[in-house]
């Protein structure tokens, strides 16, 4: 499942952020990778335990919370606190999968990574190259959104980031532990509740067929959440 969740910050929230992490301390990207990572890897991060970041992080979480379509894609039991990249001068991100549980350092927080999201929080026209580029079973698919615009992907998958040829790709980026481990299922919930929400806008959340099928999301949910 990758889904692109526009709009999560406005104009404001981006500038905000930019605001805080731009003139912060960054330091080698390789003090999160893993062994197989770290010899991808060549960008620059902002330490995830400055005071910055968890503040630039607290902002994020709170534009998920306000996010339905995050909501219903994902249906987070966790987050990892949102941590925040730089690429320029040709940094990249080679090929690569997420570590299957991230272990935050200074909390011991142990967080299951079922879904990966990166948040854009630079405008597309104003870098070159910097495409997260995914492997999914419909083939490769390359993603460069707008600043303030998300997108969620399978920390399953494999994927990188193509070199920044000219000007700086700012991102936030973390991972998730979703209330729905199996990825299919957890897609079928997805596509059941934009139907309901379908139907109940053409029939009334009243409405008996409304009512039952919201009934058929709750029981699969039910079935299937670990929470």
């Amino acid at each position: 499942m990758l889904i692109a969740i526009p709009d999560l910050l406005d104009a404001a929230g981006v500038a905000a952020i930019r605001a805080l992490v731009d003139p912060a301390d960054w330091i080698d990207g390789n003090a999160t990778s893993g062994p197989q990572s770290a010899l991808a890897k060549r960008n620059l991060q902002l330490p995830e335990d400055s005071a910055v970041s968890r503040q630039a992080g607290q902002m994020v979480l709170e534009a998920l919370g306000r996010s339905p379509l995050f909501i219903a894609a994902a249906l987070p039991l966790r987050i990892f606190p949102p941590l925040f990249n730089s690429y320029s001068g040709g940094q990249a991100f080679g090929v690569h999968v997420d570590n299957a549980v991230r272990v935050q350092s200074s909390t011991g927080l142990r967080v299951r990574s079922d879904l990966s999201m990166t948040l854009f929080l630079e405008e597309p026209d104003a870098y070159d190259g910097g495409e997260l580029t995914i492997e999914t079973q419909f083939g490769v698919q390359q993603v460069k959104l707008p600043a303030g615009h998300a997108v969620l992907y399978p920390s399953s998958s494999l994927h990188r980031v193509e070199p920044v040829t000219r000007g700086r790709r700012v991102a936030s980026f973390f991972w998730l532990q979703s209330m729905v481990r199996d990825d299919a299922a957890r897609q079928t919930l997805f596509d059941l509740d934009r139907a309901v929400q379908g139907v109940a806008a053409e029939l009334g959340q009243d409405h008996g067929d409304v009512i039952r099928l919201t009934g058929v999301y709750h029981n699969l949910l039910r079935r299937w959440a670990d929470a």
